[in-house]
């Protein structure tokens, strides 16, 4: 127990972000306390310039500054292809890639009811809306393979079905340069579900 107030209350906020458990996000904030001559009001300008100038693109739901995001107003970009992803950083994954030319849409999330996500809560209607009035003739689903990723990829099949789009998903299964041995049973599973003939 740290026994000050306002030390524990940074420690608690930073301890809601992803991936920050306990013990790091005591160390973010000694680091903070540490540096308060510079770096907490520098993080403070960082946070009030991100709420005030970044938006969720009407187009897409991606993150951007401008009226659409940067990938909704390439021209380069093919207009019939459509890659459906959770989250905005999902994006930057698959771009990283350089093998994909299409345009996006960002989810917000995945179905999870025991969390209360449901299909309301998820940018679903928009896609709906997108697809019928649009050219796009494939979408690809690169969701997470878990239960979740699993669930919404169904309910967008079923949800899309009829519509006369192509759907697919993005291959799971070993990853490039990873030894069979230390493989888990349900990636094993997936990647002999999506063998390819050579």
């Amino acid at each position: 127990m740290l026994q000050i107030p306002a030390l524990e209350k940074l420690v608690h906020e930073l301890s809601k972000l992803p991936g920050i458990g306990p013990k790091t996000a005591q160390r973010l904030a000694y680091y903070i306390l540490k540096n308060k001559e510079h770096y907490p009001e520098r993080l403070k300008e960082g946070l009030e310039r991100v709420q005030a100038e970044v938006h969720e693109c009407p187009r897409c739901f991606n993150f951007t500054d401008s009226d659409l995001c940067r990938y909704c107003t390439d021209s380069q970009r093919k207009d019939d292809l459509l890659c459906i992803v959770e989250e905005p950083s999902d994006i930057d994954r698959i771009e990283s890639s350089r093998a994909f030319q299409g345009r996006y849409h960002v989810l917000h999330g995945a179905l999870s009811p025991l969390e209360g996500v449901g299909p309301e809560q998820l940018k679903l209607k928009e896609l709906v809306t997108r697809i019928d009035t649009s050219e796009v003739k494939e979408v690809i689903l690169a969701l997470d393979s878990d239960l979740e990723g699993d669930t919404t990829v169904l309910y967008i099949s079923r949800l899309l079905q009829g519509r006369g789009v192509r759907m697919s998903r993005i291959a799971q299964g070993i990853p490039i340069g990873s030894d069979i041995d230390y493989v888990d049973d349900r990636t094993m599973g997936r990647a002999l579900q999506n063998r390819v003939e050579i």
